[in-house]
């Protein structure tokens, strides 16, 4: 899908970024069971917005905020063609900070005690073999060391009006986690943010080194160019983005753990099939007043629950590939790949350089470049059809493939072996594929054919 590129300052609230980029979003004005939202959802190529939920009637809800490169480029402001090459510039950049204010539009509504009810928001389930609402939404948790506010999207099951059971996975939320347990404290408290513009989705799954030195919600303005506004919390000792849609209120049991079934994982497949989670307990709820928008990340087929976490690892590796001296056109993972594929468009000075860009995909600090495929600047990076036509005709796979044994592996990838004693956690190997056309190939043998007057008539002119 192709869209035309319109250059404005980035919005401070995700209800202005629907409304500037109306042209790509589809408003869905008729009343929809909200059984029905993931279905939907996932047929849209573009940001989806549900006007009229059935069961509740004052609430919107949205999704695909970032599924294709035309969303993401739109998140920053800048056309596809810079995208990638401005997020991995402003991702060297020095976080910007935050602005504290006393109050903003997401204390318009204010919910604590037993209104403090998050049955009340329009929370889906996402597939057929669930059994109760996932939510999705970006979370925060704060350093007790450091006061640095750490993000990411932990998977929470909503079991009752102020219970769940949530799954952290990064390697940060652990490290955290870790501190309130050594300072002898079994309560972390958390918050779940709706409804932002996508740009702080973006940076809010930041993976890398960094906590150290800042933590994601203080990026959030480096990559959006202005200030990010952020007022207190009701009931815990943080701060929460002052233009968020809704804001849940809570704490985490970090002592004790709950079994809980099987969900959705970013491969598409129910694994793991059983987890041990710590449990949340809601103390409060905040929102805007006018028909707040929530924020859903459908979990599947291909949607942004698999492009999000993977933006910034894409910005990561232009800027590590770039610095062995190849020239990268674009790095991509794709829906498709099941959130365990990379391909990167490189063009290399001489031989040796792929090998070498594959060994650092492949070796990223992630669980999701189990196979990576370096491509030509000919090749179209968004078409797997055109990708596996390159690893057809410019793969000799007894020179070209590289295969690394035994390495990590996802918890979410059913071909890995389980790790007797420590689940969810796999071993796996890795392959990376040289699809690109080489300097021992003859030029003029890749030259493709095509119809007389390919991409200058229309079949829809004619029907």
């Amino acid at each position: 899908m192709s869209v035309a590129f319109r250059r404005n300052e980035l919005d401070a609230d995700l209800r202005g970024y629907l409304e500037t980029n109306a042209d790509i979003v589809t408003v869905i004005e008729k009343p929809v069971a909200l059984d029905d939202v993931g279905a939907l959802t996932a047929q849209s190529e573009g940001p989806i917005l549900f006007e009229n939920i059935k069961e509740h009637p004052g609430f919107r809800l949205c999704d695909m905020l970032v599924r294709h490169r035309f969303s993401q480029a739109r998140a920053l402001g800048v056309p596809e063609g810079d995208y990638l090459r401005t997020l991995a510039q402003r991702l060297r950049k020095p976080p910007r900070g935050l602005r504290k204010v006393t109050t903003g539009p997401v204390k318009e509504v204010v919910w604590k005690g037993a209104d403090a009810d998050w049955t009340r928001l329009p929370v889906p389930i996402h597939s057929e073999a669930e059994t109760e609402p996932l939510i999705t939404a970006m979370n925060l948790v704060v350093d007790p060391e450091t006061g640095f506010y750490n993000t990411s999207h932990a998977a929470t099951t909503r079991l009752g009006a102020q219970r769940g059971l949530i799954s952290f996975v990064t390697p940060h939320t652990q490290m955290i986690i870790r501190k309130y347990l050594d300072a002898g404290k079994t309560n972390m408290p958390i918050v779940f943010v709706f409804g932002l513009p996508p740009a702080y989705e973006i940076m809010g799954n930041f993976s890398g080194l960094h906590m150290d030195l800042w933590g994601e919600l203080e990026m959030v303005g480096t990559i959006m160019d202005r200030d990010v506004e952020v007022v207190p919390c009701e009931t815990l000792e943080m701060d929460v983005p002052a233009v968020a849609e809704i804001v849940v209120e809570a704490v985490v049991n970090l002592k004790d753990r709950f079994d809980i079934g099987l969900g959705v994982g970013p491969s598409m497949y129910y694994l793991p099939k059983s987890s041990s989670l710590p449990e949340v307990t809601v103390q409060a709820i905040t929102m805007r007043g006018d028909r707040p928008i929530y924020r859903n990340h459908q979990t599947c087929p291909d949607t942004d629950h698999q492009t999000l976490p993977r933006l910034c690892h894409e910005a990561v590796l232009y800027n590590r590939l770039s610095e062995i001296g190849l020239t990268v056109k674009d790095v991509r993972f794709p829906t498709w790949g099941a959130a365990l594929s990379c391909i990167i468009q490189v063009e290399a000075p001489r031989a040796g350089f792929v090998n070498d860009a594959l060994l650092q995909a492949m070796g990223a600090p992630w669980l999701n470049t189990k196979m990576v495929i370096a491509v030509s600047p000919d090749t179209d990076i968004d078409s797997a059809q055109e990708v596996y036509h390159a690893i057809a005709t410019r793969c000799d796979p007894a020179r070209d493939i590289v295969i690394v044994p035994h390495t990590r592996g996802s918890p979410y990838d059913p071909s890995a072996g389980p790790i007797e004693g420590d689940p969810p956690w796999r071993t796996v190997g890795k392959m990376g594929i040289d699809a690109t056309a080489k300097s021992r190939h003859q030029v003029a043998d890749f030259d493709r054919s095509w119809p007389k007057n390919w991409g200058k008539v229309d079949l829809k002119d004619y029907i």
